[in-house]
């Protein structure tokens, strides 16, 4: 193709552009479509929570690693692990009603924004995504109980 012609490289600027806003749109749609279908469950009356201890299908890999290593070590000891709750909605009994999900990507990062109410009471939860080999994963929880990172100790 010849783009010499000024009209031409407007015409090329604009599906460039058109792309990427495209491609935003896509990873923000995916990154939104991973945390609706974790979300979307806490809905349905008596739904007991996410399996979260299968940490690799929710967790990038540092952090599922930390879970599980918690988890067993605390199994060994006839202990309670130190994540005693459902991360993902930063209680160990709920009522999720009013669910909101606002997802911000920005290539292989995204940020979540869940509200929801519990009991009726208005509660607000933290996601930091990564895309991962195995698709999109969550790097971070902030609860208004902390930081699931912080909770185990990871930068």
């Amino acid at each position: 193709m010849n783009f010499e012609k000024p009209g031409r490289r407007l015409v090329l600027a604009g599906l460039v552009a058109a792309l990427a806003v495209t491609d935003a749109s896509a990873q923000a749609a995916t990154a939104q479509a991973f945390v609706e279908s974790l979300y979307r469950p806490y809905l349905t009356k008596g739904f007991q929570g996410q399996p979260y201890d299968d940490t690799a299908r929710f967790f990038v890999p540092a952090l599922a690693q930390a879970i599980d290593r918690d988890n067993r070590e605390a199994k060994r000891r006839n202990e309670v692990p130190t994540l005693n709750g459902d991360p993902f909605v930063d209680a160990q009994d709920w009522e999720i009603s009013k669910l909101t999900v606002d997802v911000t990507a920005d290539g292989d990062a995204a940020t979540a924004r869940v509200s929801f109410q519990t009991f009726g009471e208005a509660k607000q939860v933290l996601l930091e995504l990564a895309k991962t080999p195995a698709g999109w994963r969550i790097a971070e929880i902030k609860a208004p109980s902390g930081s699931l990172r912080a909770l185990y100790k990871l930068k």
